[in-house]
């Protein structure tokens, strides 16, 4: 295909995106300058809103492009980036090169990555049969309720489903391609309710003092242990986040105290296994328990999908890329549910700081992995 260097050029595309004010929940002009690009690639694009304040609306983008009959290859990722903060050097959404690197928000995570999935997109040959589609969403550093989801379904309405997935996150630790994602832990936030009866201190048989009930419930749970690791996932662990009593005076027993808790958990368990036994440990003193389960764990086990990243990684850079599952939750979750997914993306150093940052020369490597990757996939 016939593009102007500007239009291949993953740094100009990233500054591009990054100009775009869109943090999350994302709507408007960035998804047009993104549709704006496919578009001449020959891809098909369906922008859509979905939900409703305070989590949305949410535009999503589901862009695809078929060949011939194939391999249907998926890239995923968001446009949506969280809030900059003050005390940036420069404009966080005016994208800047400084030396060697390219500043502003959501240069790392994840604007960079889809520019270079873009990049990429220019130099495939055109003779490649199959499908490829982006599932780009304006949710992921949110609540991320009508984001991905969303785009599932879309895509169930659409007929597609791919046969294999590369989510843009930024995965590398030290340099560029150090690290893979084949998998994620699971994540649930739980919140402990112990009624009393308010009264006063020295009054303490007329009243009910929840607070040593909820420090019994909390002694509990802090003895468990969930598990010890296994082959490619870390020990699940549970977390104390809060504790809240809202009592400003020093003479009144509380009416009522609450607890939060976090657990991030491993694939030998499930949300609603440990939500029920949390609970139960709860119920025993009085307590009672209310849950949102962010996401399962997921584990796609090193085969195909991740040799050929690790080989375009290594091709590209000459790094040998550790496969690893630690870190927090992704989009990729819930595209686990349809195919095989990786997570493969940029130095994750700088992401959500001041001055996010991307090395120049790691938008163009990162370019060239996702076209060696996306060749393969559609030619294997």
């Amino acid at each position: 295909m016939s593009k102007t260097s500007t239009d291949a050029n993953p740094i100009d595309i990233a500054e591009k995106l990054i100009a775009c004010p869109s943090v999350t929940p994302a709507t408007g002009e960035v998804f047009a300058v993104l549709e704006a690009m496919l578009k001449p690639l020959g891809f098909t694009v369906d922008r859509f809103l979905a939900g409703e304040a305070p989590d949305g609306p949410v535009e999503n983008l589901l862009a695809w492009r078929t060949t011939g009959p194939g391999r249907h290859f998926a890239f995923a990722g968001h446009l949506d980036v969280v809030p900059p903060g003050n005390g940036w050097a420069s404009d966080p959404f005016r994208p800047e090169i400084r030396g060697e690197l390219l500043y502003g928000r959501g240069a790392v995570d994840m604007k960079g990555a889809i520019a270079a999935y873009v990049a990429a997109l220019h130099d495939l040959p055109e003779d490649l049969p199959g499908t490829i589609s982006l599932i780009i969403t304006g949710d992921e550093e949110g609540a991320a309720v009508h984001g991905t989801l969303a785009l599932m379904e879309r895509m169930a309405a659409h007929g597609l489903r791919p046969d294999l997935c590369l989510v843009g996150e930024p995965t590398s630790s030290r340099r560029l391609g150090d690290v893979i994602k084949i998998g994620r832990r699971g994540s649930v936030n739980m919140w402990i309710h112990v009624d009393g009866v308010q009264g006063h201190v020295a009054y303490p048989h007329l009243a009910n003092n929840p607070i040593p009930r909820l420090i019994r419930i909390l002694s509990a749970i802090d003895a468990l242990v969930l598990d010890e690791g296994n082959d490619w996932f870390q020990a699940s662990n549970i977390e104390i986040t809060n504790l809240d009593v809202g009592n400003p005076t020093t003479n009144v027993i509380p009416a009522a105290a609450q607890a939060r808790i976090s657990i991030r958990f491993n694939n030998e368990h499930g949300g609603t296994e440990l939500v029920d036994r949390i609970t139960a440990i709860a119920a025993a003193e009085g307590g009672r328990v209310e849950a949102k389960i962010s996401g399962e764990p997921f584990l796609t086990e090193p085969g195909m999908l991740s040799d050929m990243v690790a080989g375009a990684i290594r091709d590209v850079t000459g790094v040998e890329a550790e496969l690893s599952t630690t870190g927090g939750t992704s989009d990729a979750r819930f595209l686990s549910r349809l195919c095989p997914v990786v997570e493969f993306g940029l130095n994750n150093a700088t992401m959500h700081k001041l001055d996010e940052a991307v090395a120049l020369a790691d938008l163009r490597d990162l370019a060239e992995i996702y076209r060696l990757v996306t060749a393969k996939a559609l030619a294997s």
